[in-house]
């Protein structure tokens, strides 16, 4: 029974981390690039829809991808050690912290208005989270492999 709930946390797990991989390279890449051109008079509302669509997408797998990394540190697959488990974690406070300290505030700025500065500093600190879910998407699926050569 352990087994079988240690790799549902790790699926879980897995499947959130892999979409937060694809919606951060989506909105780094293609997303903030092109708030740039929004115009200066609705540039503040659409900021504001942004913010409040964009919180439904990624609320959700943001909260299971960080208490799955919790709770991989107590249940996960034997196979699965603890220090990717401890390394998955402090990955995911990274990009916890970027964007409480960074992100969010450079959005609130953009809510009142466009900021050429501002939306610059969105875009260029958004590459450590890029990397960061980049890193953890290799790392996850990592250990997702290893679980699954071990029951081979």
């Amino acid at each position: 029974m352990h087994d079988q709930i240690a790799h549902g946390v790790l699926l879980l797990h897995l499947a959130a981390t892999l979409f937060m991989v694809g919606v951060i390279w989506f909105v780094q890449v293609v997303h903030y690039p092109l708030m740039a051109h929004v115009g200066r008079t609705e540039s503040a509302a659409y900021e504001q829809a942004h913010a409040r669509r964009t919180g439904w997408v990624v609320a959700p797998p943001m909260l299971a991808e960080l208490v799955t990394a919790v709770l991989l540190l107590w249940v996960r697959p034997a196979d699965v050690p603890l220090w990717t488990a401890g390394a998955g974690l402090a990955l995911v406070a990274v990009n916890w912290v970027s964007t409480w300290a960074v992100q969010i505030p450079c959005h609130d700025r953009l809510a009142r208005g466009f900021d050429p500065a501002f939306h610059r500093r969105l875009v260029a600190t958004n590459w450590l989270r890029t990397a960061v879910w980049s890193v953890r998407g290799l790392l996850v699926l990592g250990m997702a492999f290893n679980s699954l050569e071990a029951h081979r």
